[in-house]
């Protein structure tokens, strides 16, 4: 019988070897032990600097070439939208006349419109619009979306599902509808104040234009809604935590708790949410922009040139692609900016 069918007998029967088994009286003698040198103990333990949360989230941020590229590529359209019209002499309003219609060229590589306007200006402004509108608005979104959701998860019981029920019903409201009538609700009044009035604040309106300012009031209104669930999510979660319990035990009051335990620890949702809902703002005033009642005139945006554009569209195809591409990229970049935060702040998605 060889060996290794004596060894399986022997776990069939359940009998341990008693031979095998080590001696229950060895002791470790101190000679069998040696003090490790220093260079063992270096490599024992690899060392690591401490870092942070924010600073691993940037590190992961950087590792996600994609985001990287996509960041890269909306620095690039910021600086065309805010710099780039710092090397041009005229005005986005400025009309020259002799220029009307004029194709792509060295001194104007755009081109020209009707009116003998430098379409490659106007197209910076129009990216600048678009961009402090989608900030504007996501910021309009971010304090109402943060303050209710807050509220509604930390306070819960009956004020929490009171508060739920309206943000169900939000959710059902037509947003483009609720801002066509807005739109046409305040655009007298305004044009009123603004004839009326001569500060800085009224011929800013006057040139941003009332549908403009209706779709700051429709974010208000109706675009928090996403953020409040975010946040109501959370702060549900994160009150039964040991440390909120603390608080409270040491006599902290609901204000201070939400402020300087809450808030800070929602800080990844709030961001990433907020990013994400920069190109919706952006989309949307394009939109409106493009069907005529965005920005007023002689304000442009990248919407308002697509429909421009339109009439000479076999002319002059470059004149719709053109703003179409940049409104295309600036979408996408920030999409692909606001994923990569997502994955960099989201401790969750850690390999």
């Amino acid at each position: 019988m060889t060996e290794a069918t004596k060894d399986l007998k022997r776990m069939l029967s359940l009998q341990p070897d008693w031979d095998r088994l080590p001696d229950p009286n060895f002791e470790f003698l101190p000679d069998d032990f040696e003090l490790a040198s220093d260079e063992a103990k270096e490599n024992f333990i690899e060392k690591a600097p401490p870092v942070t949360y924010w600073q691993d989230a940037v590190r992961r941020f950087k590792q996600n070439t994609v985001a990287m590229f996509a960041l890269g590529l909306l620095v690039v359209i910021i600086l065309f939208a805010f710099v780039g019209p710092l090397f041009f002499e005229n005005d986005y309003t400025t009309m020259v006349r002799g220029q009307e219609n004029l194709g792509m060229s060295l001194q104007h590589p755009f081109g020209t419109d009707k009116f003998g306007r430098d379409l490659m200006l106007r197209t910076m402004y129009g990216s600048r619009i678009s961009l402090l509108v989608g900030v504007c608005a996501s910021a309009i979104v971010l304090v109402i979306g943060t303050v209710y959701g807050s509220i509604s998860g930390f306070v819960g019981g009956r004020v929490d599902d009171i508060m739920m029920r309206i943000v169900e019903l939000i959710y059902s409201i037509p947003e483009v509808l609720v801002v066509l009538l807005i739109s046409i609700t305040i655009k007298i009044p305004i044009q009123n104040w603004c004839n009326s009035s001569y500060s800085a604040l009224a011929h800013s309106v006057a040139q941003t234009g009332p549908s403009l300012i209706a779709i700051f009031i429709a974010f208000g209104l109706l675009y928090w809604v996403t953020m409040s669930r975010i946040i109501r999510g959370q702060v549900l979660m994160l009150k039964q935590q040991e440390y909120v319990t603390a608080a409270r035990a040491l006599g902290a009051g609901s204000k201070r708790i939400v402020k300087r335990h809450l808030w800070p620890n929602c800080i990844g949702q709030i961001i990433v949410t907020t990013a994400m809902q920069i190109p919706s703002a952006i989309f949307l005033e394009s939109f409106l922009s493009f069907l005529g009642i965005g920005v007023a005139a002689p304000m442009t945006s990248l919407g308002s040139m697509a429909s421009d554009a339109l009439g000479g569209i076999y002319t002059y195809p470059y004149r719709l692609i053109i703003p179409a591409i940049i409104l295309s990229l600036l979408i996408l970049s920030l999409n692909l900016v606001g994923d990569g935060l997502r994955d960099a702040l989201d401790p969750r998605l850690k390999k």
